[in-house]
């Protein structure tokens, strides 16, 4: 297993798809890796890349950033991503909070967060993806009204982010307490699922979402955030 790890992660350098904190493309993504203007979305803790890959394919008009530090993990859907010849793709191996030394303020369209780690202690609150210092980040680097997407399927971590957004005002543009028996969700958001999510759904667990953007008047000095 350890042989497996070090091999994927000297693999994945090599993969012409694959960058490891590349500083060098902070406001150059679409003209010298894309090469072209689509919007580009980003997907943060992608772990395999599964849902990025997903993504690629059912929007070509876009182009997707998969976000992890474990580079042995994305190999598995950058891999995929070059063998299927998805050149709207990319894999970056870096930590969430630098999102603002690789990418330029409103050079990032969109923002998925799937099923993130839920850090269910209160001492590790500032480590849960939707906390107001993760939202500063996001805010940093996307579009004016870029929206951003959250899937999860702990109680917990949903629930604490509907209870932060009221504390501070942002009013979601969609809430879905179970993503696979509703209606209301759009087609990708029920039938892109990741290997952990349908081991989720096995489990009886159900699958929740939000869909918000980060309102401007948050981040006055005077504000929370």
């Amino acid at each position: 297993m350890a042989k497996d790890k070090l091999r994927r992660f000297a693999e994945f350098l090599t993969f012409q798809n694959c960058f490891d904190y590349p500083y060098h493309l902070k406001g150059k993504w679409k003209k010298e890796y894309f090469k072209n203007n689509n919007p580009i979305v980003l997907e943060l803790g992608c772990g395999k890349g599964e849902y990025t890959v997903n993504l690629s394919e059912a929007f070509p008009e876009k182009n997707f950033i998969g976000i992890d530090l474990k580079s042995n993990r994305m190999w598995v859907g950058a891999k995929i991503a070059l063998e299927n010849k998805r050149g709207n793709v990319a894999f970056v191996r870096m930590i969430i909070e630098k999102l603002d030394l690789h990418f330029e303020p409103g050079e990032v369209d969109e923002i998925w967060i799937t099923f993130p780690d839920p850090f269910p202690k209160d001492r590790h609150e500032k480590h849960r993806l939707t906390h107001p210092r993760f939202l500063k980040i996001y805010k940093q680097v996307i579009r004016q009204n870029g929206i951003i997407h959250f899937k999860t399927d702990d109680d917990g971590l949903f629930n604490y982010t509907c209870e932060l957004f009221k504390s501070i005002n942002i009013i979601p543009e969609q809430i879905v307490s179970d993503v696979h028996q509703s209606t209301e969700t759009d087609a990708f958001v029920r039938n892109i699922s990741t290997h952990y999510e349908k081991l989720f759904q096995a489990k009886g667990r159900t699958i929740k979402y939000m869909k918000f953007t980060l309102p401007d008047y948050l981040f006055a000095e005077s504000k929370v955030l």
